[in-house]
Order: C-alpha cells, then structure tokens, then sequence
C-alpha cells in the first residue's frame, strides 16, 4: 500500500536501491567480471556501506573507481578540480572524471583498460544540469567505444517522476551541464535516463539496469525510507533538491543563491535588494505549491560573501504542485525588474565554456534571457515550455520503468 507524496507516512514496503537489490542477488550479474565504479559517497546500500566495498566483500574484482564533480566523498565544491587518489579502504585505484578541462570530464583509453564492465551508482537530483548524469552519458560513450558492459544500479529520483517541465536544449548550447536534449526537469530515474541516451544517441552498448524495487514515480523521498546522503556540499536536504532545478538558473546571474548558508537554493537575494517589495511581487505570481517571506542572510563564501543580503525565503508547501523551473525564473525577474542597473548575467567561464553565458547554457538557448531583457515574465514564455514539455513528455515514455 502507497501513501500520497504529500503524507508523510512510510510505505509499507521499503524502497530498495538498485545498490540494494545487486546485493541481493549476490552481485551475480558482475561477480566474474573486472569491474569499474562510478560512484560518489552516495553510493551507499539502506545501512550505509558503501559499494565499494560491498562489492570487494562479495568477491566481484573491483579494478577501479571513477569518481564525478565533487569527488568520490562529496567534499569537493562545484566547479573545483577533483585530483586522482587510491581508495583508503579497498586501495582501488581513483579516477578523477572531473578536472581542470573538458577532456577530463571523460575516461580516457589508458584508465579502461583491463576492465569488463563499467558499473554507475550515484544518486541523481533530477534535473538536466546536475552533472552526475552527464558523466554517466559520457562514461557509457567511453564503454560503447570500448566495448564494455554497462550497468546502472538505479535509485529514486528525489523530486519525482511525475513532472516535466522546463524548456528543450537547443543544438548549439550543449556543455556539461546540459548534454542532450531533455527537460530542465526531466522525471526520469538515472536508469531510465540511459535506456533514453542509448537509444536516441543510438549507442552500440550492451546496457543492464538494475531496478529499485518498490518505488513508484509519485512518490517523495521522505516516502522511500531510504537515506538522505547530500550528494553534493550544496544539497543537504531533499527539499533542496525539490527548489534545485529552478534556483539553480541564478548561477547564471549575480545574484546569491543561497551557496555559504545553511540553506542553499531555498534562500536567494543580493546587497541591492529590498526583501519587502521582493515577496510581495513573488507573492503577486500567485506560482503553485510555494509561499515567499523576506529574509536577510550573509553567505559565508561564493557570492557576496560576508556582505548583508536582502531577499527571499521559498517554501514549498505542497510539493505535488510546485513548479521549480517557474519558480526559478520568476525570482529571476522579479529581482532584475527591482534593480536593472545592479543586476547581471554571468560572463564568467561555466562548466569549461566561455563563449556562451552561463545561463543560456542552463536554459538551453537564449530564448529566456532574451524575454527577460525585453521586460517579459515568467508566463509568456509558458505557452513554449508546455509545448516543449508534452513533446519531451511523449519521447521519454518508452524509457519509463516504473
């Protein structure tokens, strides 16, 4: 029996990660095999232990280990170069997949060779510019071109399955942190996001995914009964991760989006700002699931670090019907249309790209940028996004597993 997302009470079937039904059958499906890791310190059963070493305990040879953005144990903050080590505990040997250039973001021949199967367990967020499902695209690329096995230890997606929204990726502003066309919030499960690459990038790639068991699409992660581990510095909470795939497009401007405080993503402003009239235009939106309050924070580090900022807390009130990306862009506006002079895009190298503003690179084109300049709102470029939507929507079905 299955509960509403919104409840808060258990299922009484508990959620099993991919990582948890792999142990289940013994590790069968890799145990012979000479196997890499792409894993993270998220890559962790129901009781905490971690993969690695889990599949060094059950005799699978464990040849390497590929850790993503932030490192194999999540210490490292984004856009930081990761370096190469040997794992403390089974002495495996570590490889970045995130340094100091695009060529890093890929393995390379040299750190494949010996290997039969490359193995991916990281817990995604769920949208388009989280990077873990960009180095699992690029790591399936690299083993097709190999021709090694891939498999995917799935897990839930922690904002749900249900909901699409945010706008298409144009040809032309594809990076790191927007690799093929999907949606800014796409829905789908990290396995499920494979079947779709493999398929639509027609990848000759032997490919096996291994399910969550007991997981359904509508529900929340406070539903699965499995735990939170922050699978970024700047992710410490589920409900984080329900506002990240709108509040992340401030990354692409100068206003502070919460990184140094205790609640990155849910609190954003700037010096300039007047917290007051900022709530007030919010709560004008009338924007579902979500209510405003004026807040006032001093971010540790990053933007406007130990500067006084003016600005707004979200909180999400009813998660089945709050729209991230809207939201997103709906503080973007509100806050530009408060100060124009003082407020700015970021012209800053993102993601190793420097010729194309970061957020155009986050929402797929220039198209919402543009809007923005000419004084529009969040809801004339709806009618675009719905479309782009449904059309996402219609491509993502056949992949669906839950």
């Amino acid at each position: 029996m299955k509960t509403s997302p919104s409840c808060g009470k258990r299922v009484k079937k508990p959620v099993m990660s991919g990582l948890d039904v792999l142990a289940a059958r013994r590790f069968a499906p890799v145990r012979k095999l000479s196997v890499g890791l792409i894993c993270n310190h998220t890559s962790v059963d129901r009781t905490l232990k971690h993969a690695a070493d889990l599949f060094v305990a059950s005799g699978t040879r464990l040849s390497a280990l590929f850790g993503p953005e932030h490192g194999i144990r999540g210490d490292v903050q984004y856009m930081k170069a990761v370096g190469n080590e040997r794992d403390p505990r089974t002495g495996v040997r570590t490889h970045s997949l995130y340094g100091n250039d695009q060529a890093s973001l890929r393995p390379t021949e040299k750190m494949l060779k010996g290997l039969d199967a490359l193995v991916f367990d990281i817990q995604d967020i769920g949208a388009r510019y989280y990077t873990y499902q960009a180095t699992m695209l690029f790591c399936m690329e690299a083993a097709a071109k190999a021709k090694l096995a891939f498999v995917v230890l799935d897990r839930p997606n922690p904002v749900g399955g249900v909901a699409v929204e945010g706008p298409a990726l144009r040809p032309g502003y594809e990076s790191f942190c927007g690799t093929h066309n999907i949606a800014a919030r796409h829905g789908l499960s990290a396995g499920e996001l494979a079947r779709l690459y493999r398929e639509e990038l027609k990848l000759d790639l032997e490919l096996t995914v291994i399910p969550c068991d007991g997981w359904s699409r509508e529900m929340a992660w406070r539903d699965c009964g499995l735990p939170w581990v922050f699978p970024s510095p700047n992710m410490p909470t589920p409900e984080t991760a329900l506002v990240y795939p709108g509040m992340c497009l401030l990354e692409g401007t100068n206003l502070s989006e919460g990184r140094g405080t205790t609640r990155p993503f849910e609190l954003f402003g700037a010096p300039w700002l007047n917290s007051d009239r900022l709530t007030e235009a919010l709560l004008r939106e009338k924007l579902p699931g979500v209510m405003f309050r004026p807040a006032q924070f001093v971010p540790a580090w990053d933007k406007h670090a130990k500067a006084r900022c003016h600005g707004v807390e979200i909180h999400v009130r009813d998660p089945e019907t709050f729209r991230p990306f809207r939201t997103g862009m709906a503080c973007i506006t509100a806050a530009r249309s408060q100060n124009p002079a003082r407020f700015r895009w970021r012209t800053e190298p993102y993601e190793f790209v420097s010729d194309i503003l970061a957020f155009d690179l986050l929402c797929g084109s220039s198209r919402e940028r543009k809007a923005i300049e000419r004084g529009e709102g969040w809801r004339s470029m709806r009618a675009a996004w719905t479309n782009e939507e449904r059309a996402f929507g219609k491509r993502r079905f056949r992949h669906l597993l839950y």
